[in-house]
């Protein structure tokens, strides 16, 4: 008799059927794909989760983030600084290919080169090669954007004037200026009012003159002859001795609130 021939097969629902869940499929051919997504690797990747989320809490309850004082939009001196991850973009658009009347060059243009790049290298190297060193299209491309974040971050670190913006965002003590005092009509006409502003609150580019815990003449010796570190240069007060004199008292009066 040939194979097959007379044999028939009954199914009997009586008999169940023998389920193994949660047994992968055999990979072998791929060595370390041998385990269940769900649940094992995907619990696996929730506990590395749930690890860097509790160490992130924990470092924002122990280091408390940099306050600024209020934002002020007439305040054209301030310097803005964007959050490090954009601090490479930040950079790029200080460079003369890319800013001014090049600005759409470094905002839109460039970046949209490198995102694009990065969204095409799957699409274009298809190999099924695990190994970076077999895929020279997408390392080729990862590589290149990584140097290329790297080193524009950090020259925007580096060449960012940080003692400015720590003034600029500091914030200071508020007090009641009497803007029709003698003093203060003084102050303003030497133009003091530019750097150390309206209110004495301090710009970037001087301190603020409230609490400065200073007497009327070491005010006048530093209006007069300037600061050693140079940030305040001597010569800058125009008035007479008699005005210097009254600006500094009213200067050495000015208490916050």
């Amino acid at each position: 008799m040939q194979r097959g021939k007379g044999m028939k097969f009954v199914g009997d629902s009586r008999v169940t059927e023998n389920k193994k869940p949660n047994i992968p499929k055999d990979y072998s051919e791929y060595p370390g794909k041998t385990e269940a997504f769900w649940p094992n690797y995907l619990l696996k990747e929730w506990m590395v989760g749930a690890v860097f989320l509790i160490g992130f809490l924990c470092l924002t309850v122990a280091h408390q983030p940099p306050l600024e004082k209020v934002a002020d939009p007439g305040d054209t001196a301030y310097i803005p600084l964007p959050d490090w991850y954009f601090l490479f973009l930040y950079q790029l658009l200080k460079y003369s290919y890319a800013s001014g009347p090049y600005n759409v060059v470094g905002a839109l243009v460039i970046p949209g080169l490198a995102f694009g790049a990065l969204l095409l290298a799957p699409f274009i190297d298809r190999g099924p090669e695990r190994k970076p060193t077999k895929r020279p299209l997408a390392t080729g491309f990862m590589l290149l954007a990584v140097a290329a974040i790297t080193y524009l971050t950090w020259e925007a670190v580096d060449n960012h004037d940080w003692e400015a913006a720590a003034e600029q965002g500091k914030i200071v003590a508020e007090a009641e200026i009497d803007t029709t005092a003698e003093g203060y009509q003084i102050f303003e006409v030497n133009g003091c009012i530019s750097c150390h502003g309206n209110q004495l609150e301090g710009t970037a580019a001087a301190p603020s003159l409230i609490d400065t815990g200073l007497t009327p003449e070491e005010i006048a010796d530093i209006a007069k002859n300037g600061t050693e570190s140079g940030k305040m240069p001597a010569g800058l007060f125009s008035g007479t001795d008699d005005e210097l004199a009254k600006m500094s008292e009213f200067l050495s009066s000015i208490e916050s609130k």
